[in-house]
């Protein structure tokens, strides 16, 4: 392997997420590309995150994002395939908010958890929201969830309120799926609760020549909860 970096991975991290969840990734992968983290700011919707990628992101790049990030990461492909090299989509999906009971009860869970960061704080939002996220065995390792908390609790409600809206109203890709023409990876998971295999399974599947990883023992924070192996992932799907 060369010594210099062969690529530019531009990052993209979810919900209440920065460049410190991809810290592992970073450092395992500085042999095989460029990585930048990008910091989401006020931006309300999907489209607004992904203009913000292609302002910022070299003529040409790899792109991978986690949760929310895998959306926008796709948003970026609709916007702009040709500059996309190479497509990671990690613990995310692809369809929009359910119509009738269904979106109108996540729209309901969200803004409970808003509230609480309102009301509460955000550290107690993110102590209640957070244990589902992990893998069950996980839950008491009190480094990984204290490290995951901070980083919630770094953002503000309004910060919050922002990227909720942007989940609500985010845009059916299923479209994009279809037309990805490169290098492709969808990982997530085995006991995701959030972002679940069988969803990743029909992304792969829309996805021509894409690969399909479920990481075992392993719930929706990958990058924290199963570091290596994610990076593993990353490093051949880059150098393939």
């Amino acid at each position: 392997m060369p010594n210099t970096p062969i690529d530019s991975l531009v990052l993209l991290p979810g919900l209440l997420c920065d460049g410190s969840v991809w810290r592992f990734q970073v450092d395992a992968l500085a042999k095989f590309a460029l990585c930048t983290s990008v910091e989401w700011g006020t931006q309300d919707s999907l489209t607004a995150m992904a203009e913000k990628v292609l302002r910022e992101a070299p003529a040409r790049f790899a792109v991978a994002g986690h949760s929310m990030g895998g959306r926008v990461a796709l948003e970026v492909y609709r916007r702009a395939p040709e500059r996309v090299r190479r497509i990671a989509l990690l613990n995310s999906g692809y369809q929009a908010r359910p119509r009738g009971a269904a979106g109108e009860e996540e729209e309901h869970g969200r803004l409970a958890l808003l509230e609480i960061a309102r009301t509460q704080g955000m550290r107690a939002m993110a102590l209640q929201w957070l244990p589902p996220m992990i893998h069950p065995e996980r839950r008491t390792d009190s480094d990984l969830v204290e490290g995951i908390v901070e980083m919630f609790a770094r953002k503000t409600p309004g910060i919050f309120a922002k990227q909720i809206c942007a989940m609500l109203n985010r845009p059916d890709a299923e479209g994009v799926l279809q037309s990805i023409r490169c290098p492709a990876l969808v990982l997530t998971g085995r006991e995701d609760e959030w972002s679940p295999p069988d969803r990743h399974e029909e992304m792969a599947a829309r996805i021509p020549g894409s690969r399909l990883l479920l990481i075992p023992e392993c719930g929706h924070m990958s990058l924290l909860e199963r570091p290596e192996a994610v990076a593993k992932a990353l490093q051949e799907w880059l150098t393939t």
